[in-house]
């Protein structure tokens, strides 16, 4: 009962849709309703700017953090020897709160991709591996602006960190991080065609660096 509770909990913070309250509280206007249609970081920076999309960034990624950390609430997994079920439980934490960012049930079930989340999961469990992700995303993102490039690119170095770099020993986190790398190019099928085709938008990072040129 205490891990369906915490379930739900993960759930509940996931589903929190921090680029929806943004752009309703603050600009006046429903981020869904422009650009590519995703609550979510990448269309905030592409829409509102890279103010409000960090911010966004920030906070979708502290829900993953925080509901990988709902896991120390049930005393069972206070045991080292019960680290393996640890880790599986944050796993299925995690996760639950990446499908309450796509699915927020705070606004209508309609969320963002769950990068940010994700990130999060990874980072609450594996900070190294993680931060080694985002070095990855943010040289993607210095060279070509493209956060979905970057978030595509990042996600597929996850599974080669875990499996080669750091060789991760527990099978369910390896089957995880391949699911991962999954998951994510599935959900940005219409970004790989914009991307081919030339037609995805690149985020303002270097907006006033480019007007002094100008």
């Amino acid at each position: 009962m205490t891990e369906f509770l915490l379930l739900v909990c993960a759930y509940l913070i996931g589903s929190i849709p921090t680029a929806v309250w943004v752009s309703k509280g603050v600009f006046g206007m429903d981020i869904r309703e422009y650009g590519s249609g995703n609550a979510g970081a990448t269309n905030t920076f592409r829409v509102l700017g890279p103010k409000a999309g960090t911010f966004v960034m920030v906070v979708d990624m502290l829900k993953g953090v925080l509901a990988v950390r709902l896991a120390y609430l049930a005393p069972y997994y206070h045991d080292p020897e019960h680290l393996t079920q640890l880790v599986n439980f944050q796993i299925g934490l995690g996760l639950t709160a990446v499908l309450g960012h796509i699915f927020p049930i705070w606004a209508n079930f309609r969320g963002g991709k769950g990068i940010a989340t994700l990130f999060g999961l990874v980072l609450a469990i594996q900070p190294l591996v993680a931060l080694c992700c985002v070095g990855v995303f943010l040289m993607i993102l210095f060279l070509t602006r493209y956060v979905s490039l970057s978030s595509i690119i990042a996600s597929i170095a996850f599974p080669i960190l875990i499996l080669y770099i750091f060789n991760e020993p527990e099978i369910f986190y390896r089957i995880f991080a391949i699911a991962v790398a999954l998951m994510v190019v599935l959900t940005h099928q219409k970004n790989i065609t914009r991307l081919l085709k030339g037609n995805e938008s690149k985020v303002p990072l270097f907006r006033n660096r480019e007007k002094k040129h100008h």
